[in-house]
This record gives C-alpha cells, structure tokens and sequence, in this order.
C-alpha cells in the first residue's frame, strides 16, 4: 500500500466530501451550544441541512445544470456518420475503467464494479453498431491491493461474455490522469487519430481534459470526441426530487466527487 500523497486520495476524499463536512459542522455546534448558542444552532441547522440536501436527486439535477455541466449523449445522426467513416483504422472507442472486486464469491474470480460493467457495455455496444476497435484503460487504483486489474477482467469479461474481443488494453493507470497519459501512446503506435470516450456523464470532463493532456504529452495529434452513458432522462422538477433517498446521496457523491477532482486538476 502507497504511504506517498496518492496513497491518501481515499482519505483525503472521504474527509472533504459529505456527509464529513456537515457532520463536522453539527460537532461543533453542540460544542459551542452552551457558550455561543446563535452561532452553535446555525451550524448544527447548517449541518443537518446540508445532510440532508446533499442526499436529494434536486442537488444532483442542480450540479449537472451549474456546477459540473455533463455533456450531451453521442447521437444516432453522429453513430451512423462514425459508422459510414472513410478510414476507420484511424479512429478508436476508449472505455475508462471505474472499479474492480478482487474477489466476486459468487462467480470465484474478480470482477468489476457496476459502474465499470456499465460502461464496457456501452462501449461494446457503440463498437457494434460503429465496427471500431474498442480499448479499455484501467490499473488498479491507489491504496487497493494487489490483483488482476481492470483491464484484465474487462478483457475476460468482454471476450467470454460478449464475444467482443478488446483491441487494446491499458493496465498501468492508476486514475482518470494516467488514464490519459498511458492509453494515448497505445494509439498513436496503431495509427489512432479520432478517439470516442466513454465513460459516465459526471465523469466526462475529466477524461477530456486527462486525455489531451496526454495527446499533449505524447505529441499527438487527436481528436477527442464524448459519448457519455449513464445519463438521467430530463424531467420536470418533483416534490421527491427534494426527499433524501439513497440513490441520491450516492448520485451526489459522485457528481461532488468529479467537481472536486476537476477542481483540484486531479
């Protein structure tokens, strides 16, 4: 296990987002609730607000809207213009990776998350009907413990489950930054100049900046272009979009979770 500054990112991310900072506000308020109590009710009304906002899908809808705007999913005009290219050998679906299980007791093997299964799914599924190649980055993230990586189990996953073979595999990165930094050179070396990302929506401008970032490093010239998955139907704003629930904390998490990560450069 990392003792470096990576090694502490999962720390680092779970004081800094909610429901840390809220609880921490309630702390000490009850601290303070005998000696300035105006100020010790606003922080702990604060902390529980904030508890219970940021379990909300209004918070979520909210940050896609404002704080960290998702981009549009790729559309069926632009899958059949991918579909019909000139020169397909130059152009390549990338997959990020979001997560392995070292162990799945169910199936006795490692496995990925569902939030990585949804997203090489995807990925096969917009290969399938574009006939590109198809890549998937993804090492084993920091702190985790020594195992196959994503891209292994992805590749497993996607030969013996989809029967969709993986043209490339990237098993070194360790975040969506080395995402970037280490799939771009697999490409270049194929020829590679028109790239699809795919990754979820929350999740997307971050790999836009990683991965041209990486084109910048590599000396390559790319095109990047976004098809983001796992994205909510618009809907009009509803009495329950303002009731905690747990899919909403969950969603806000992540959503918090990428804006600090693309705040921080990350």
């Amino acid at each position: 296990m990392s003792l470096g500054l990576e090694g502490w990112k999962p720390l680092v991310t779970a004081l800094l987002l909610p429901p840390a900072p809220f609880l921490l506000l309630v702390l000490v308020g009850a601290r303070l609730m005998f000696r300035r109590r105006l100020l010790a009710w606003c922080l702990v009304l604060l902390g529980v607000a904030g508890v219970w906002f940021s379990a909300t899908p209004a918070v979520g809808k909210l940050m896609r809207q404002t704080l960290h705007p998702v981009p549009l999913p790729i559309s069926d005009e632009r899958i059949a213009e991918l579909a019909k290219g000139g020169d397909n050998r130059r152009t390549a679906i990338v997959v990020l990776g979001g997560g392995s299980r070292d162990l799945s007791p169910e199936y006795g093997m490692s496995n990925l998350t569902p939030a990585s299964v949804e997203r090489l799914r995807y990925g096969i599924w917009l290969a399938r009907q574009t006939k590109l190649p198809l890549a998937f980055t993804g090492g084993l993230g920091h702190g985790a413990r020594p195992g196959a990586t994503e891209a292994e189990i992805a590749s497993r996953m996607a030969e013996q489950e989809f029967r969709f073979p993986l043209r490339w595999t990237e098993d070194r990165s360790r975040d969506t930054a080395e995402n970037g930094l280490l799939t771009v050179p697999l490409l270049k070396a194929d020829g590679i100049q028109r790239v699809v990302l795919v990754s979820h929506d929350y999740h997307m401008r971050r790999v836009l900046r990683a991965f041209e970032r990486g084109a910048a490093h590599s000396q390559a010239t790319m095109r990047f272009e976004l098809a983001p998955m796992g994205m909510r139907p618009p809907h009009e704003w509803e009495l329950a979009d303002f009731l905690p629930s747990r899919g909403g904390f969950y969603d806000n998490h992540l959503v918090l979770h990428e804006w600090l990560g693309y705040l921080l450069g990350a």
